[in-house]
């Protein structure tokens, strides 16, 4: 596994290479943001460490920048900030995870198998047992491709992917916020139940149109995926 760590904190880059060494991670660590955001383009990476606060360029900006572009890069972001409104911003600009300054190193490497666990760079084929498909959806496991009525819907997370494969694999289940944590992030979030709120929140906008919803909330519990309900017109 190769990782771009873009972090100012040289403290923070020495604890994390050392871990990366256990692991059999290659890391490379750049402590300016212009420069790490130039040479996340220079280069093919499994992962992505983004402090939040860098000098040059922030990493929010740094994230909004590389889903703008398309890229499915799975994208961790370390922050000293620990408001809702914070983190729910990073996650917007297409974060898939964050990790609260101070953090354990064993948080960080459980974060960083979470995010990167399911994606993979196979060739979309035809296969029968390749992809997933409901009466709206066609989705690939292997590619991480989605067709939506055939229209491909190009700008997904790899996160964002995840909670629609596994929301349109189980459809008219419904999941607390905790169940989706534990079964589409792969650890808990003690507490940080927003961030499933940020992703359907996102996946909505994605995928959805104003005559057909997908993702329907149920009061109290969560959420889940039902194609086959439509919006009330009244």
């Amino acid at each position: 596994m190769r990782i771009l760590v873009i972090e100012d904190n040289k403290s923070v880059c020495s604890m994390i290479e050392m871990f990366f060494a256990k692991e059999g991670i290659e890391g490379e660590f750049v402590n300016d943001g212009i420069e790490g955001y130039n040479r996340f383009k220079s280069g093919t990476w499994d992962a992505l460490i983004v402090d939040w606060m860098l000098p040059g360029m922030d990493g929010v900006t740094i994230c909004r920048k590389i889903r703008e572009e398309k890229h499915i890069v799975p994208i961790i972001m370390l922050t000293a900030k620990d408001t809702e409104s914070d983190q729910v911003l990073g996650l917007e600009m297409g974060a898939d995870d964050y990790v609260t300054k101070p953090f354990s190193p064993l948080t960080l490497m459980a974060r960083i198998k979470a995010v990167t666990r399911r994606v993979h760079t196979q060739q979309f084929t035809n296969q029968k047992d390749d992809f997933l498909q409901s009466e709206h959806f066609k989705i690939s496991k292997n590619t991480r491709e989605v067709l939506v009525d055939g229209v491909p819907i190009m700008n997904l997370t790899p996160k964002e992917f995840d909670l629609l494969y596994y929301m349109v694999e189980h459809p008219k289940q419904v999941f607390s916020r905790e169940q989706l944590l534990e079964r589409v992030w792969g650890y808990q979030f003690y507490g940080d139940e927003r961030t499933v709120d940020v992703h359907i929140k996102r996946l909505r906008k994605k995928v959805e149109t104003t005559s057909q919803p997908f993702f329907h909330t149920v009061w109290g519990v969560g959420y889940k995926f039902d194609e086959s309900i439509q919006a009330d017109k009244n």
